[in-house]
């Protein structure tokens, strides 16, 4: 078994944050930086909304360089959960982060929620900065 932590032990937690309030310490075990997809804050509609919402989250999430990285990023997250259970590891931070903390990580943050496969561990969410002006 390689010491590998079962579904109830191991939990991986994934949280937006936004860039301009500072990055992640050792709050997260891996970061990933999302400020190349298109940035909801430019249009006047979306602005002040969140990645909470349906068509921001399309914005971002349904662009041609989202849909290439959502290609990427799951696999990568569910081979690198792998590899820390193989390894013994109890746990998992991945950070998401845009420039506010509001649009595009909260987006992808919701959809790597909404995509992994239920009760292979414990997942936790949070948004850290989605409050902050």
């Amino acid at each position: 078994m390689n010491g590998e932590k079962s579904s109830e032990e191991f939990e991986l937690t994934i949280f937006s944050f936004g860039f301009k309030y500072g990055t992640p310490g050792e709050e997260a075990t891996t970061v990933w930086d999302v400020r190349f997809l298109p940035n909801p804050y430019w249009q006047d509609s979306m602005r002040d909304r969140t990645g909470l919402e349906d068509d921001v989250a399309r914005f971002v999430l349904e662009s041609d360089s989202g849909r290439a990285f959502w290609e990427k990023l799951l696999p990568m997250i569910e081979f690198l959960v792998q590899q820390n259970r193989d390894a013994g590891k109890g746990e998992m931070k991945v950070a998401i982060g845009c420039t506010g903390g509001h649009h595009r990580s909260v987006a992808v943050v919701e959809k790597i929620a909404g995509d992994l496969q239920a009760g292979r561990f414990k997942l936790q969410v949070y948004h850290r900065d989605i409050d902050k002006e």
